[in-house]
């Protein structure tokens, strides 16, 4: 009875142990299947993450390729549209001051005259006297309004007469030829001698082509 007992206790230990060993092979197995995937999973996401940094790498270097063409066109649309500087010694283009009058020799209808820069011609009238004051005044003068500032003759002329200034109504500095003041025709186009011969007291101031440097 007792080598019953003990081959029986003997069969239920071996029976535990092979129950052990199998259950520790299968939770090994089970942990190493378990950890595979997330193996796997870790070194999956390395490919992302150096994904990602390439992506803002290439991003960054995108942007700082646009900015810096951006800048060259900026550059190169500002240098295309400037203005070239006014040149030093004899090309310098000179603006007469404030004020002033330029009196130039013009061709019209009538043949060359004496006009305005802007194209204005001038005129005299009948009633004034050399070297006096202006007498068209008041209503006379809204139409015929006297011609003023500093008289400066063109670059290109050369008159044959002389400018002078006279004070007019109010103070006003009227310009003056050959002693005569000069005035405008009121509404007149440039170049239009329509005014001459008004009223007949009413003339340009003739003028000819030589009076033109290189004419």
């Amino acid at each position: 009875m007792r080598k019953s007992g003990w081959a029986a206790a003997t069969g239920i230990g071996s029976l535990v142990l092979l129950l052990a060993a199998c259950g520790g092979s299968g939770a090994t197995s089970a942990a190493g299947s378990n950890s595979a995937p997330a193996s796997s999973g870790s070194s999956g996401s390395a490919p992302a993450s150096s994904g990602s940094s390439g992506s803002a790498s290439s991003a960054t270097a995108t942007a700082q390729a646009t900015a810096s063409k951006t800048g060259a066109q900026t550059a190169s649309g500002k240098a295309s549209h400037s203005a070239p500087a006014p040149r030093a010694s004899g090309d310098q283009v000179s603006f007469p001051p404030v004020g002033t009058t330029v009196m130039v020799v013009q061709k019209s209808s009538l043949g060359y005259v004496l006009a305005e820069a802007n194209g204005k011609v001038v005129y005299t009238y009948a009633n004034d006297t050399k070297n006096g004051a202006p007498t068209c005044t008041g209503s006379c003068a809204s139409t015929w309004p006297p011609v003023t500032g500093t008289p400066k003759a063109g670059p290109a002329d050369t008159f044959p007469g002389t400018f002078g200034v006279v004070k007019g109504a109010g103070g006003v500095e009227q310009i003056t030829y050959n002693g005569y003041p000069l005035y405008e025709f009121k509404g007149a186009r440039p170049l239009s001698a329509a005014g001459n011969g008004i009223g007949g007291v009413w003339h340009v101031v003739p003028l000819s082509a030589s009076d033109i440097s290189g004419a």
